[in-house]
């Protein structure tokens, strides 16, 4: 699991991380509510975990900014303010949980793993299109401008993965954790082969490449005609 921390109490973000990564899972941090908009919006994360009173941004704002812009990773807000009217404001800015201060390591990574294992809108959607391609999970029929395109079983799923995460920075250790399920060597050629290989079938021939690498960070499908 991919986690965000935005967390502006330097002290309370390095447990957070120490914490999750001890658990097994990948944390992240941004030290104010406009640098965790932007790692948000720029990166695919399973989890956001927003403590409500940032710097720069509100927690609340930033969520509803991501809602607005039909980002829907869910997250959890931290907060002392833990009245019953708080939490309504929280859940109603777009948050998905709300744990109030002092807290238990424990029961918030509980919380997170629940609302990691959700079916998020994107999990749940049969059809996935970038422009005009489209993949569909139930046929795993994928097509470009209305043209059949045959993928490899490996292939369709590292495109529905990238698809899944369409406009935001995919990357290798994310594809190595998602795609193949557990951990190749990190200079495994292996995602370069096959992103080779997916390129050429899905972007030769057409005018406009949708599969993008992005130098020293990884991969991103978007249609950059729009």
């Amino acid at each position: 699991m991919r986690v965000l921390v935005i967390e502006d109490d330097q002290e309370t973000a390095a447990f957070l991380k120490r914490a999750l990564k001890e658990s097994g899972h990948m944390a992240e941090h941004a030290a104010d509510g406009e640098a965790g908009l932007e790692f948000a919006k720029a990166n695919a994360y399973d989890v956001l975990i927003v403590d409500r009173m940032l710097p720069k941004l509100d927690g609340l704002d930033v969520i509803r900014a991501l809602r607005t812009d039909e980002i829907h990773t869910p997250a959890l807000i931290l907060s002392a303010l833990g009245e019953v009217d708080d939490r309504v404001k929280g859940l109603r800015a777009g948050g998905d949980d709300y744990l109030t201060k002092p807290y238990a390591f424990s029961e918030l990574l509980a919380r997170i793993e629940v609302l990691a294992r959700r079916t998020s809108p994107e999990e749940g959607a049969t059809r996935l299109s970038v422009g005009d391609l489209v993949l569909d999970r139930l046929s795993h029929k994928v097509t470009r401008a209305a043209r059949r395109i045959l993928l490899q079983p490996r292939e369709f799923r590292l495109l529905e993965y990238l698809m899944k995460h369409a406009g935001q920075v995919v990357t290798r250790t994310m594809l190595l954790e998602n795609v193949w399920d557990y951990h190749f060597d990190p200079q495994t050629n292996v995602i370069d082969v096959h992103i080779s290989r997916l390129r050429s079938k899905i972007d030769k021939n057409f005018e406009q490449p949708l599969l993008h690498t992005v130098r020293g960070a990884g991969y991103t499908i978007r249609d950059s005609a729009h």
